[in-house]
């Protein structure tokens, strides 16, 4: 039997109630201890790196979690995390841009109920998880939900409190997992050995445009980050004229060693700017890069992870352009 890792970081799957609300206090043998029968299919182990509410979740984090993998990469056969849901799509995008081509599952499952409630959903994702961690076709980053298996770079959080959280944005699950038995759709090729890539750029930043929003603020964005991620109307609209000023500050910024992002506020089916004048304007006037059908999770976690390897204007397009666990379909 294959051994797989848990590495548990908090969230509501080990949350208990108190007088200030729900709160991780389960640690890692406790989560285990709730799911005997995963011994029927695999050998599994853990270890407890954190326990926050995933709110709190920052890049440092992030590479506490890679740097773990790392370590115990050649000494288990898969992964799985254990994370809050309100921020497990940021920390599935990332990883999958810090630990690229693994030939090894690295799944990450939550609950949107703790797990010592009667009525949770944390049991079967759990299980389920470390079922699709022991099979053989199973690769690289993935989240194992509701039955669903989604690529690490496409997965948003769609519901707030139903067990069925998460979505696969634009681009179909790897899986589906049902009475124990996985059925796969999409078979990840897999890489010889992972690639990691442990550093990563924060100063990156994301502006939702609403009407008649102050152009100023994209001023102080520029500033204060390497990267700006601006999201605009529609198919990737920005608007014009004198009222907004949004080509003149781009302008300003231009050729001082900033990357400008646009994407679309809507969820499905990306951006094209290549259809109304307020988005064909402005790219044929910037350097800018367009993130298509990227969903915001990876769009962030891409750039910070381009901009902890390179500051080459070029080589940033490059990797930016470049599909990374399924990430840019084009």
């Amino acid at each position: 039997m294959k051994k797989i890792l848990m590495i548990a970081t908090g969230g509501t799957i080990a949350s208990r109630a108190g007088e200030d609300g729900l709160a991780p206090e389960m640690d890692s043998s406790g989560l285990l201890g709730r799911v005997p029968e995963i011994c029927e299919f695999c050998r599994p182990d853990s270890v407890q790196i954190f326990n926050i509410d995933s709110t709190n979740i920052t890049p440092d984090h992030w590479v506490k979690i890679a740097e773990t993998i790392r370590d115990n990469y050649d000494a288990y056969d898969g992964f799985v995390v254990c994370h809050g849901t309100d921020t497990m799509a940021y920390t599935a995008a990332v990883l999958s841009y810090m630990i690229q081509r693994s030939p090894k599952p690295i799944v990450l499952t939550g609950s949107q109920k703790p797990i010592d409630k009667e009525d949770t959903d944390a049991r079967i994702n759990l299980r389920d998880s470390f079922l699709y961690a022991s099979s053989e076709n199973a690769a690289d980053v993935v989240i194992v939900f509701q039955g669903k298996v989604i690529a690490g770079t496409r997965a948003k959080k769609i519901r707030t409190k139903s067990f069925n959280a998460f979505d696969s944005v634009d681009f179909p699950e790897l899986a589906r997992i049902r009475d124990g038995k996985i059925i796969p759709y999409i078979v990840t090729p897999k890489g010889d050995k992972p690639e990691f890539h442990l550093t990563l750029n924060r100063k990156v930043g994301l502006i939702n445009l609403t009407p008649g929003m102050d152009s100023e603020i994209l001023d102080v964005y520029f500033r204060y980050n390497d990267a700006v991620v601006l999201s605009g109307y529609g198919t990737g609209g920005i608007p014009e004229g004198d009222y907004y000023g949004f080509y003149e500050i781009i302008e300003s910024w231009k050729n001082k060693g900033k990357t400008l992002v646009v994407t679309t506020q809507v969820q499905s089916e990306g951006s094209d700017m290549s259809i109304y004048r307020v988005g064909r304007g402005l790219k044929k006037r910037f350097s800018l890069l367009e993130s298509y059908d990227m969903t915001y999770e990876s769009i962030l976690a891409k750039l910070m992870w381009i901009l902890g390897q390179t500051k080459d204007e070029e080589e940033i397009r490059k990797l930016f352009y470049k599909s990374v666990n399924y990430d840019l379909i084009g």
